[in-house]
């Protein structure tokens, strides 16, 4: 059984983005997205033109609270071997009702890949007041273009 990271959001949050459950580089070093080719961090600074990406998890984390952005995973835990959502069993999804009740200012969710979006809308469908956007995965086992992905991502920051 693995277990996701706590929520990363702040009272300021209006923008959720949402994996689906940390891979093994990130659970090795307990940092969300710390697969060295997964292009997650690459594609946020870029978005808000503040390059280089910084290797300290904490600083990152606090570029996406200054950006209104918060970080957290549709699954609590899970059964799964290896990195690939497909391989996902036993899933038991996060508490994401009492998470909207305490942040009432997410406005907008971004999931980082289908599987994402496909375990939170079975679970909870979709939230009055907040728009949905399905975002191609970040991970390496995603093999579109950092060009593409980042795109695509922009469409939905401005």
């Amino acid at each position: 059984m693995i277990r996701s990271f706590p929520p990363f959001v702040s009272s300021h949050t209006e923008i959720l983005i949402l994996g689906t459950m940390p891979g093994i580089a990130s659970l090795e070093k307990q940092e969300y997205y710390a697969h060295p080719r997964n292009h997650f961090w690459k594609i946020i600074y870029t978005l808000f033109d503040n390059m280089p990406v910084s290797g300290v998890f904490n600083e990152k984390i606090s570029f996406l609270q200054d950006n209104r952005i918060g970080l957290w995973d549709v699954l609590e835990n899970c059964d799964r071997q290896g990195s690939l959502d497909v391989h996902i069993k036993n899933q038991t999804e996060n508490d994401f009702e009492s998470l909207f009740l305490e942040f009432p200012g997410i406005t907008k969710i971004v999931f980082n890949g289908k599987v994402s979006y496909h375990y939170f809308s079975k679970k909870f469908g979709q939230i009055e007041g907040i728009t949905y956007y399905v975002m191609p995965s970040t991970s390496p086992a995603n093999t579109m273009s950092f060009e593409n992905k980042f795109k695509i991502w922009s469409s939905c920051f401005f």
